[in-house]
């Protein structure tokens, strides 16, 4: 089975990636990170309104465009090509989608339209207090009395000081639910120092905090956000590793040592076979996983888990080549290695790890073989 994008995907492709390679550069970047909102917003503005990529995967019911997973796939691994912090992972790959998830309809309608059209962005909060991924263990309570409130605390929400909309997963007397702030403002938010500083991180603080419910406690509806996440988190890892590859190959080409150019050495040219070996993995792999959800396969939930494992070991290792064969250069900080490497150590842990997702997928794997 190919995976490659067919003449309309790789349009999609072309426009995404033009604009980026225009708006998104190593300096621009840079001073993205240095404004209030960690991200370029004139880019983001342009992206949603020529190209439209935050209501890729949203049906035209609810604003969207009603493509899918698809199509939102290359656009995040895009987005991890160009290094570029953006809310497009946090607010339209992972919170619209569970809003989605939930199959609530009237939240949908009263939600998505924004996110679709990149006026308001989401957050899901998510976390367990050990940052992993246990909605039976999230550190939050929902109450239903006057209206249920919610009290309580959780960390590692993406885009989280942010977000206009908030969603919360919340332990009720039913088991966890997926809940919407009614107000952002009742909340207290703080940054959390990340090491990736493209991705922006908090906390989330709550007092009583009125909220509505979306959709009902039904347990099966947690797996399909959690591989939603997983398969988003893999094609923005797929999409770094490919770009440290690209740049490593032609560094290989241009540094001379002896008299040669550096990749011109049988053991440069066995490491960077690997480098590309892992790359094409990795993306196979997600796109594989985008698929799968997108059909509504049963092995939906193991091939996600299955990309997040794969892509995180393919990133870490390309991360690591790239700093041991760019050499000095590639720990100073005006070379944008050290971008990839914080990226492939920070996403290696949202929402699990290899390891951990391994041993998700294991029995399935030995018993499909």
């Amino acid at each position: 089975m190919s995976f490659e994008p067919d003449e309309d995907q790789q349009e999609l492709v072309a426009l995404v990636r033009g604009l980026l390679n225009q708006r998104a550069d190593s300096a621009a970047n840079r001073r993205a990170l240095e404004s209030a909102e960690r991200f370029d917003v004139g880019l983001w503005r342009l992206l949603c309104e020529e190209i439209g990529i935050a209501g890729m995967a949203i049906p035209e019911d609810f604003g969207g465009a009603g493509f899918t997973l698809r199509e939102a796939q290359l656009v995040l691994e895009e987005i991890g090509y160009s290094l570029a912090p953006s809310p497009y992972l946090g607010s339209v790959a992972i919170a619209a989608q569970a809003i989605l998830a939930t199959g609530d309809v009237d939240a949908a309608a009263r939600l998505l339209p924004g996110i679709a059209e990149g006026s308001s962005s989401a957050a899901l909060a998510w976390a367990a207090p050990d940052g992993r991924f246990a909605p039976d263990r999230v550190d939050l309570r929902a109450e239903d009395g006057d209206g249920w409130r919610l009290s309580g605390t959780c960390g590692f929400v993406l885009d989280g000081a942010l977000a206009d909309v908030l969603l919360v997963i919340a332990q009720t007397r039913e088991g966890p639910r997926l809940f919407e702030v009614l107000d952002p403002e009742d909340v207290i938010r703080e940054d959390t120092p990340t090491m990736d500083q493209t991705l922006r991180l908090g906390r989330l603080s709550f007092d009583e905090v009125p909220a509505r419910p979306l959709g009902t406690a039904d347990p099966a509806m947690w797996e399909t956000v959690r591989a939603l996440a997983l398969t988003a988190i893999s094609a923005v890892q797929a999409g770094t590793a490919s770009r440290a590859l690209e740049e490593t190959v032609a560094y290989a080409k241009q540094r001379v040592q002896f008299g040669r150019a550096i990749g011109s050495f049988q053991a440069i040219k066995h490491r960077l076979a690997d480098m590309h070996v892992q790359v094409e993995v990795a993306r196979t792999a997600s796109r594989a996983a985008s698929d799968a959800l997108a059909e509504g396969a049963v092995d939906r939930f193991e091939l996600a888990a299955i990309a997040k494992a794969t892509a995180s070991d393919a990133l870490e290792h390309v991360a690591a080549e790239m700093i041991q064969l760019h050499g000095g250069i590639a720990i100073t900080w005006e070379h944008d290695a050290h971008l990839v490497f914080k990226r492939a150590h920070s996403l290696g842990q949202l929402f699990g790890t290899a390891r951990e997702e391994r041993e998700r997928a294991g029995s399935w794997a030995l018993a499909s073989r």
